[in-house]
């Protein structure tokens, strides 16, 4: 609102008279609190402590006893669709985030840009006198726009948020990660053999953005929404924090879930009675094989031994994180801030079945559909955690964590895939201490509380565009009244061709298996729960009531009318990642790159997975020259054109298994050279990944040659782009360190040819782009 000037303007300013009023700044309305919203990634209910878990969250028991924890709080079952719930207050399919921003297909519902009609909280309280802050995981950031050079449009910054510290994409290694910084990507600020960790590194980046608001106007309030890499793969920790864990999981997966049920019923947080749900429920002919349970009596010792480690380092991974918010937390009480901050603390979807039902200990291994071994596994063994490996538990453990109910992540119709923990905790607005709530709520419900709270309102037009409505209800209702019915009326659910609705209690879900390409969603068998009455959803009364049952699929079709959410898409990953989408730069078969650079994001770089290509490096050679002329990727997956020992070399990291295919050449006297190598692919391997030959130049004489295999998927899920003059991050050989930057001459160029191929293997190089939820 444009405020009339009601000043006095003559033609000398002696004679004239001030009205600052049309220029001043919006205040926040008094008391208005501080806000901080922590949520975790990859955590069913049954994880943690404060609901019968057997991971010690001492930061979460000490919100929880002082403030309230949620049993029937839900998100969308993946994490971008959450995650646009929690920006804008709409439904995800509103917000066009149908599911993650790499499954975007063209359609209303799932275009991959948060539109302008759906303003996001950010802009609501920057614009009301709010400082705005973002710390970690992002993943609402379209793919061909995170790089250097791409649209910054859907970046924090320009979403509302003064301050942003983290990473753009799903998920990126802890040790080693993917960084921003506001608007422009940084170097981690030292190493893990100094203490690195990237759950620290945000706690500390967290702190200082507080402190200097706080320094320069501790009148304003703030909003700060903090996403660690906890608790998505890869699983990352302090050996100390994993150590904390040993042997408390060899009971295995099965036996976990009956303890924790039966805690969960002591604490209240589940009815007595509550019955545990099957691990396989989606029959056979329409069950993803790879998200499929294998019973714990059934595993060897060794993988019983593998798999139970695997979990100690998940709950080690998820208790540092907490005890670094425990540190921000201790500020905000240190600072006198705690008293008047909001705090939620939840996570974004339910427990992650990415990891198959094998496990891994390099998570990009199954996104390359190349198999893990046991034996390599167990070799690993006490390594699980460090910056050696990029571990992921099995399916499992997925399952148990997600308890009572069916199934995990990616599953929008069961609550094992959109039930979460939520504990919200605020000592000047919430008289209630270590209560239960049982309101039936969604993440679309935190935007109207945290305005309700503040005293605002989402308006109907901001900065000239009409607005979707809010989706969500607020909860603030639900904060002194334990026994209030809830507010929310009704809930629909839409994911990766999985559908489920919520209305006044009852459920209706359609038994269908995410990703699979089955279609034929007409012939779909639909279930029905009485979810006040049978809060695992174990009993279905589809059978008995059938007329309920429709009325609520007339609901769930309405719903997705109403909200863009048709049509249904559950084709498989090469499919979906084959749809062809308008893309900012043109394809072309020559890509050059320059020194000075920074790392190109692996979605935007020259792509040499399945195909043949050449690496060209126009040098001009001091005497000792060395270091990297061209790097791309990690010590998992990788390869690196670099010059040591006065050889020029090329390493092509398989997967991070050893041995390291390295052609090395003699050595090369000082001078303008042309160094590169060429890789021919023959043929598919045993597991599809590329089978060829390559050839290593100085000049054009061939000076090393032989066999070399190749990867068909990513190098990196997330992180370590191409660099040229150095190597970022996580080093792609053993042979040198990190960054190993050029030095001893000039690198004039690099050239990547990869001709008019195309992917030879699409549907591997698909999994890689729909695991970075």
């Amino acid at each position: 609102m444009v405020t009339e000037f009601n000043g006095v303007i003559n033609l000398d300013v002696r004679d004239s008279i001030p009205d600052w009023a049309p220029y001043e700044l919006a205040k926040a309305p008094d008391g208005a609190p501080n806000v901080l919203v922590v949520l975790y990634d990859d955590t069913g209910m049954a994880s943690w402590s404060p609901y019968g878990g057997r991971i010690n969250m001492p930061t979460l028991q000490r919100l929880a006893d002082n403030g309230l924890t949620y049993t029937q709080w839900h998100t969308t079952a993946l994490c971008s669709p959450t995650r646009s719930c929690f920006l804008t207050g709409r439904n995800h399919t509103t917000n066009r985030v149908a599911a993650i921003m790499e499954a975007t297909n063209g359609f209303p519902g799932a275009a991959g840009r948060i539109p302008d009609e759906c303003a996001t909280i950010g802009h609501i309280l920057q614009d009301n006198g709010y400082s705005t802050f973002w710390l970690g995981k992002d993943h609402n950031v379209p793919e061909e726009d995170n790089s250097s050079g791409g649209s910054r449009s859907q970046w924090p910054l320009q979403m509302g948020f003064d301050r942003f510290y983290g990473f753009l994409g799903g998920e990126t290694n802890n040790w080693y990660p993917d960084l921003v910084e506001d608007n422009h990507f940084v170097d981690q600020p030292y190493t893990p053999e100094e203490g690195y960790h990237l759950s620290k590194d945000l706690a500390d980046q967290g702190i200082k953005m507080i402190r200097d608001q706080q320094a320069a106007n501790p009148s304003r309030p703030w909003y700060m929404w903090f996403c660690p890499g906890a608790n998505h793969a890869p699983h990352h920790a302090p050996q100390e924090y994993i150590d904390k864990y040993k042997g408390q999981f060899d009971d295995g997966y099965d036996a976990y879930r009956g303890w924790v049920l039966g805690r969960m019923i002591e604490r209240g947080v589940l009815p007595e009675g509550t019955e545990l749900t099957p691990f396989n429920p989606v029959p056979d002919d329409q069950a993803n094989p790879a998200d499929q349970v294998r019973p714990w009596d059934e595993l060897s010792d060794d993988e019983k031994q593998l798999f139970s480690r695997m979990a100690e380092v998940f709950a080690g991974f998820s208790e540092y994180t907490d005890a670094q918010i425990g540190r921000m937390v201790d500020y905000l009480e240190e600072t006198g801030q705690l008293d008047n901050t909001l705090i939620f603390y939840c996570a974004d979807n339910g427990a992650s079945g990415e990891g198959s039902p094998d496990g891994s200990v390099n998570e990009n291994k199954f996104f390359n559909n190349y198999p893990d071994d046991v034996s390599e596994n167990l070799a690993m063994l006490d390594k699980l955690g460090s910056a050696e490996t990029y571990n992921h538990y099995p399916t499992g453990w997925a399952a148990a964590f997600s308890t009572p109910f069916q199934m995990f992540k990616r599953y929008s119709q069961y609550s094992g895939g959109t039930c979460d923990p939520m504990i919200i905790h605020w000592p000047k607005g919430i008289r209630a201490k270590g209560e239960i709530r049982h309101q039936y709520h969604h993440a679309t419900d935190i935007v109207p509380t945290i305005l309700e709270v503040a005293g605002l309102e989402m308006p109907a037009v901001y900065r000239g565009v009409d607005q979707q409505p809010v989706a969500g209800v607020s909860m603030r209702y639900s904060f002194d009244q334990a026994d209030a019915p809830t507010r929310k009326k009704v809930q629909y659910y839409n994911m990766l061709g999985t559908r489920g609705v919520w209305k006044d209690g009852w459920k209706a879900a359609a038994t269908h298996a995410p990703i699979t390409g089955k279609g034929h969603f007409d012939q779909d068998k639909w279930e029905l729960y009485h979810v006040d009455e049978d809060r695992s959803e174990s009993k279905d009364l589809a059978a008995e009531q059938p007329e309920k049952l429709q009325e609520l699929i007339d609901v769930w079709f309405a719903e997705a009318k109403a909200y863009n959410g048709l049509p249904l898409d559950d084709r498989t990953a090469m499919e979906q990642l084959t749809i062809d989408r308008p893309q900012a730069e043109p394809r072309r078969s020559r890509y050059i790159y320059y020194p000075g650079t920074s790392a190109v994001p692996e979605g935007v770089a020259v792509n040499v997975r399945g195909r043949s290509f050449k690496i060209i490096a126009d040098v001009d050679l001091s005497e000792g020259a060395e270091g990297v002329l061209f790097a791309h990727g990690s010590r998992f997956g990788g390869h690196a054109l670099f010059l040591a020992d006065g050889a020029l070399h090329y390493v092509y990291n398989f997967l991070g298994i050893p041995p390291e295919q390295e052609f090395v050449s003699e050595r090369i006297t000082p001078g303008p050279h042309a160094l590169g190598m060429e890789f021919t692919r023959e043929k598919a391997g045993e597991h599809k990944e590329s089978v060829g030959a390559t050839k290593l130049y100085v000049d054009d004489q061939v000076v090393a040659e032989g066999p070399m295999r190749a990867q068909v998927g990513k190098f990196t899920l997330c992180g370590d782009g191409l660099c040229i003059g150095f190597d970022s991050a996580d080093s792609v050989s053993r042979s040198y360190r990190a960054p190993f930057t050029f030095t001893g001459g000039k690198i004039i160029g690099v050239g990547v040819d990869i001709g008019d191929e195309g992917y030879l293997d699409l549907e591997t190089e698909a999994m890689a782009a729909l695991a970075r939820d």
